[in-house]
């Protein structure tokens, strides 16, 4: 339960059908298998202890009779298990026949949900022997135990009141007014669905859509667990095709044709993050609350994190990323040059990632509208901390790209200007580099204002995230095309667009990627870069991983360390990942002020840090409190 997640599970067993003490042996087994994996929430399929097929065998008093006793057998056998167990059987009321799921724990049977919508079309034949559990609010006695059966029940756990657990059954979920959006409105923040659909062609395809989109839609985990092959009978195969989601992120899929017990750990408590920031997801407060209390597990995380959220894991998907993002850069300027009718464009190129991008993107739009290439206006400055590689590289760059070419060379300036503010050239400090980052910002504005066009900002949104720039030096401009680009997508940007190119360019640019990131602010030592960024403020991997989850999720210091550990494995130890996850922190803070007055830029992805819609935070919030929880 530590940090929100919870370990959930589907047991799809080789149902015998009307063979009730058979099925109840194999629930018991699958139940114990499940204790010592440490699931706690355990779900069967659909009708599991009498068998979905069975017809009207359901009518017969001694598969409704034998139901009843082996319920009350596996409460008795589950007395000392935490877990949640969810059933599926048949279950007479009054004068009507019901298929429902019963849901137990520590031998209590909590309550007693009915499915509401009855197919009875196609191969489907409920509609003969079940009745709607549509309104559905009893308060019943079985097994010897009397409990709630209604609708809408959710099960919270009091000690975790995050885990709040609903339940639809099978074609519930195929409805378009599901019962999970009522129960997800009422706060439930995980579905269980038991269900029986059998396999067809393509079905498997259809079903995975509907539950990524169901979960992603609702916000909530959902665990799918589908009934096997034992239910095959007469017309109709079934494959035991289960799965677990989470906000439309497949978390495990069974294999077709197998009985299996499949695990995953969904993160609740993120769920319940996203629907406070989403101010249209819908309040609903009436439901039954039945209550109950989890141990406290500490689960060992065996969900994957990608050490790189900004960036997709799959070639094909990368550079289809990569091409959506890069447009939306280009359409970004785009628009701001036709609306306020400029058509020139200063930029400054430094040889580095975020310059180069910049100036790939004003290409682009230029290119668009129609606009010569003579009209952007890249400036090259080099200071004290220039090297020939940087120097070289974006000359070529200029050159091939066929923009206009300046050189402006800043030393003698910011010696001047170091007389006069009384400042020992000799002493590097922040004054010393930040002398140099304004000097630069004051030419491009200035050459800017002389040509009627506009300064077109280079930094990154991990700089931005970091304050990684100077007050009114790089941190400002007109347009910022990289504003929302983090660092980690940045070098595959780059490494896209070269593959566009050929000859010296792609050349140049590959030369790019493999250059140090650096301010170059500090002299250089024998022509070789000596200020590497990622030596003061810390791997920009970690970094961008850290303001993904911070921002995206608002998770805990706690959790988002123990994540990281989980996401980066032995590539960095604990104590390197909570020292940069403190710098993030301090620096994240801190640096607010300059990220209250940013630039416009084209927002990206779905981590954004503008002051005008991402992030409004005061510039005086203070850190102590994500710093404490880290330290203790």
């Amino acid at each position: 339960m530590k940090d929100g997640f919870v370990k959930a599970a589907c047991a799809s067993i080789h149902v015998t059908l009307g063979n009730v003490k058979e099925n109840a042996k194999q629930i018991l087994s699958y139940i114990d298998q499940a204790h010592k994996e440490d699931v706690q929430v355990l779900v069967f399929s659909e009708l599991s202890l009498s068998g979905y097929s069975i017809e009207d065998l359901f009518f017969a008093k001694r598969v409704l009779n034998e139901c009843e006793t082996q319920v009350e057998q596996i409460a008795k056998a589950t007395k000392d298990h935490d877990m949640l167990i969810v059933l599926g059987l048949p279950f007479a009321y009054h004068n009507d026949l019901y298929n429902v799921a019963l849901v137990m724990q520590r031998g209590t049977i909590l309550g007693m949900v009915p499915k509401i919508n009855i197919p009875n079309y196609h191969e489907f034949y409920e509609g003969r022997h079940f009745a709607s559990g549509q309104g559905m609010d009893e308060t019943v006695t079985y097994a010897k135990q009397t409990f709630p059966f209604a609708d809408d029940l959710i099960f919270q756990d009091e000690a975790h009141p995050w885990i709040r657990i609903g339940c639809e059954i099978c074609e519930d979920v195929w409805v378009p007014n599901t019962p999970s959006i009522s129960l997800c409105e009422m706060g439930a923040t995980l579905i269980v669905n038991p269900s029986a659909s059998n396999h067809l062609t393509s079905k498997a395809d259809y079903r995975r859509a509907l539950i990524a989109s169901t979960s992603a839609r609702l916000i909530c985990g959902y665990v799918y667990c589908n009934a096997g092959s034992g239910e095959s009978s007469t017309d109709v195969v079934f494959s035991g095709h289960s799965m677990i989601y989470e906000n439309g992120v497949k978390l495990k899929e069974s294999d077709l044709f197998d009985e299996h017990l499949i695990t995953a750990i969904l993160d609740l408590s993120k769920m319940e993050s996203e629907r406070l920031e989403m101010t249209t997801y819908p309040n609903d407060s009436y439901a039954h609350y039945i209550p109950f209390r989890f141990d406290e597990h500490n689960l060992t995380l065996d969900r994957y994190y990608d050490p790189h959220p900004f960036v997709p894991s799959k070639m094909a998907d990368r550079y289809a990323r990569c091409e959506e993002v890069f447009s939306i850069q280009t359409h970004g300027l785009m628009q701001r040059l036709q609306a306020i009718h400029a058509k020139t464009v200063v930029v400054g190129i430094s040889g580095g990632l975020d310059s180069t991008l910049a100036l790939l993107v004003c290409v682009r739009a230029f290119d668009a509208l129609g606009i010569d290439r003579k009209n952007i206006i890249a400036i090259t400055m080099p200071g004290f901390g220039t090297t020939t590689r940087t120097k070289n590289n974006a000359d070529l760059l200029m050159e091939e790209l066929h923009v206009t070419r300046k050189e402006v060379n800043i030393t003698e300036a910011v010696r001047i200007h170091f007389k006069d503010i009384e400042h020992d050239e000799h002493v590097h400090d922040v004054t010393y580099e930040n002398c140099q980052a304004r000097e630069r910002t004051q030419i491009l504005m200035d050459v800017a204002n002389q040509a009627g066009g506009i300064v077109i900002g280079t930094g990154d949104l991990s700089e931005v995230a970091l304050g990684w720039s100077t007050y009114n030096g790089d941190h400002m401009s007109m347009y910022a095309v990289n504003v929302s680009v983090p660092k980690t997508l940045v070098r595959y940007l780059v490494d896209y667009v070269s593959s566009t190119y050929d000859g010296v360019l792609k050349d140049t640019l590959q030369d790019i990627l493999h250059t140090p990131v650096s301010p170059e602010l500090l002299p250089a030592d024998d022509n070789k870069i000596t200020q590497k960024t990622e030596d003061i403020v810390g791997p920009y991997e970690l970094h961008d991983f850290f303001l993904y989850h911070h921002a995206r999720f608002h998770y805990e210091p706690v959790k988002l360390y123990r994540i990281a550990k989980v996401a980066y494995g032995d590539e960095y130890d604990d104590a390197t990942i909570k020292k940069w996850l403190l710098k993030f922190y301090r620096r994240f803070f801190t640096q607010q002020f300059k990220r209250s007055c940013i630039p416009d830029g084209p927002k990206v992805g779905s981590v954004a840090l503008s002051p005008r819609g991402d992030l409004r935070m005061p510039s005086d919030a203070n850190v102590d409190l994500w710093l404490e929880a880290l330290e203790k």
